[in-house]
């Protein structure tokens, strides 16, 4: 009996490049957590503004605090 070539095993080569954190769909799987962190920052940075400074940054706090508390983090560990 002869093998169909299509049902052949895939080479290493086509797996290497595989990121093992992304779903099937192509899609990172922190991005849900970290969006659900920005509205939480947005809620809490902007419950208080009163000026336009005030909420714009708000706004930038929010986007960028995953970036601000591993920077405190990485410092308070000395890494």
């Amino acid at each position: 009996m002869n093998k169909d070539n299509s049902e052949e095993k895939p080479s290493v080569e086509c797996c290497k490049n595989k990121n093992i954190f992304k779903h099937h769909h192509g899609k990172s799987a922190g991005n849900p957590i970290y969006g659900l962190g920005v509205i939480g920052a947005l809620f809490y940075f902007l419950k208080g503004a009163t000026t336009f400074s005030a909420v714009m940054m708000g706004i930038g706090k929010s986007v960028f605090w995953p970036a601000i508390l591993m920077f405190k983090l990485l410092t308070y560990l000395k890494m």
